[in-house]
């Protein structure tokens, strides 16, 4: 978690993020990349150098006024991490691409280690018509994306809670979990199954032991949660734990099967109120 991008749209939720973002680098000693899409008229054209690459008329101009206000908002950004998080280097990124593909290039190019992103509750209409850029970069970043929903000014793990099944594909999330722990050893970790049965309560709480005791796991508490599916039960859970942080494994999954699937992972990212990290399984 030393190498993270915060993309920006310069909304009190995306600031959340970016607040977030400086604290975990200064705990493990990394930079924050500041990436804001722009959204260029499409008869602009836009160099590498960060200007415009000719042509004229009122769109052009619009375009260089915007690069400014764009440029300078960054700038305010940097420099209030200076102030506030002097240690922590910052370096800003403005790209032209789709949101979806920006993020996804700007991870790949700058072989970022984690995504830290701003996030606010959607309605269920607004899912359905619109989707979620918070919903999509879950699902296709190839790195762990920390998800944020209100503001974090003294960010304090004392409480993880990983959620799961605890199946043999829990095996898969053990790496990221470790790589969680390390950043943050003195929280506690409570093991989470949730189920819609409370007369699955004795096999679900066998699943959690087994599971820590397969990977030596020490300092963690088993818990067990009746709810009507898991979706809910986590974000339920993790606000009567005051969670400050729940640890999800994630699938990549397209198409219209995960339309009508759903993931359990993105739709807490979503409607969590604590911050949540999901990574993909590490085979």
């Amino acid at each position: 978690m030393k190498n993270l991008l915060v993309p920006t749209d310069f909304s009190p939720t995306a600031h959340n993020a970016f607040e977030l973002a400086l604290q975990v680098a200064r705990r493990t000693g990394g930079q924050v990349t500041l990436l804001h899409v722009v959204d260029l008229p499409e008869t602009a054209r836009y160099a590498t150098t960060g200007g415009l690459a000719g042509g004229g008329g009122l769109n052009d101009v619009y375009t260089l006024k915007l690069l400014q206000v764009v440029k300078r908002r960054m700038h305010e950004l940097m420099a209030e991490a200076q102030r506030t998080f002097p240690g922590v280097q910052v370096q800003d990124l403005m790209h032209t691409a789709a949101f979806d593909d920006a993020v996804l290039d700007t991870i790949q190019d700058r072989k970022i280690d984690l995504v830290v992103m701003g996030t606010k509750d959607h309605h269920a209409w607004q899912h359905v018509f619109t989707g979620s850029r918070t919903e999509h970069v879950v699902r296709l970043a190839s790195c762990p994306v920390l998800t944020v929903k209100h503001p974090a000014p003294n960010f304090e793990v004392r409480h993880i809670v990983f959620a799961s099944d605890f199946s043999a594909e829990a095996d898969l999330a053990i790496s990221s979990l470790r790589q969680v722990q390390e950043v943050f050893p003195e929280a506690l970790l409570h093991l989470l199954d949730v189920v819609s049965d409370p007369g699955q309560h004795d096999k679900a709480m066998l699943r959690i032991h087994h599971f820590a005791d397969r990977h030596q796991l020490t300092h963690y508490e088993p818990d067990v949660f009746a709810a009507p599916n898991a979706s809910a039960g986590i974000p339920r859970f993790a606000e009567q734990a005051h969670a400050d942080l729940v640890v999800m494994l994630t699938h990549g999954r397209a198409g219209l099967s995960h339309f009508f699937q759903g993931s359990i992972s993105e739709s807490v990212s979503l409607h969590a109120a604590s911050p949540v990290l999901t990574f993909h399984a590490q085979v």
